[in-house]
């Protein structure tokens, strides 16, 4: 694979679990420019003398979920899921305040990984409800700082790309 090029989600795991399709065309990185103070001079007119950075650039990934079985939809909204497990007839929207935060990985097509140690999902259920279209669960990730000071995201060449990107799905699928 080129490694000069980064393209196609393959998977999108919270902690160890595969949160199912992601509707094409929805991931967006999201986020923040850097962002830097400039010292101007009385004496130089045209241009700053010097640019100060000030913060760093962000990623706030957007994105929507449209493999709506109950495990997905209690993975980033919460709640209570109904029935035993492996046969849930339902889920119960949560009835406190919901936090959900954790380790992500982005498995790309390309053959890299990004690794999200400490994100917050904010998510809710979305799009229409018709027969052109599916309804969808609508997520954003707030990137945090991880507690042990490291990076707060990093890209890394996959492990092992192709079943990172041809069995994750197959993974998620219950049937």
């Amino acid at each position: 694979m080129n490694k000069n090029f980064m393209y196609g989600i393959g998977a999108v795991k919270f902690g160890e679990k595969t949160i199912g399709y992601i509707e094409k065309g929805s991931w967006d990185w999201g986020g923040t420019k850097p962002e830097s103070t400039d010292i101007d001079a009385e004496q130089v007119p045209d241009a700053p003398v010097l640019t100060i950075p000030t913060k760093n650039a962000t990623i706030s990934p957007t994105f929507n979920i449209i493999q709506l079985n109950y495990e997905n939809i209690q993975m980033v909204l919460g709640g209570t899921l109904v029935g035993t497990t492996g046969k849930y007839t339902g889920w119960k929207a949560p009835t406190s305040l919901v936090h959900l935060s954790g380790k992500w990985t982005i498995d790309f097509v390309s053959g890299q990984t990004c690794t999200i140690p400490n994100a917050t999902i904010l998510a809710n259920l979305g799009g229409k409800l018709t027969l052109t279209e599916v309804s969808k669960l609508e997520c954003q990730l707030k990137v945090n700082k991880p507690s042990d000071g490291s990076a707060p995201y990093d890209i890394n060449d996959t492990a092992n790309p192709l079943s990172a990107s041809s069995t994750s799905q197959a993974n998620s699928v219950k049937v």
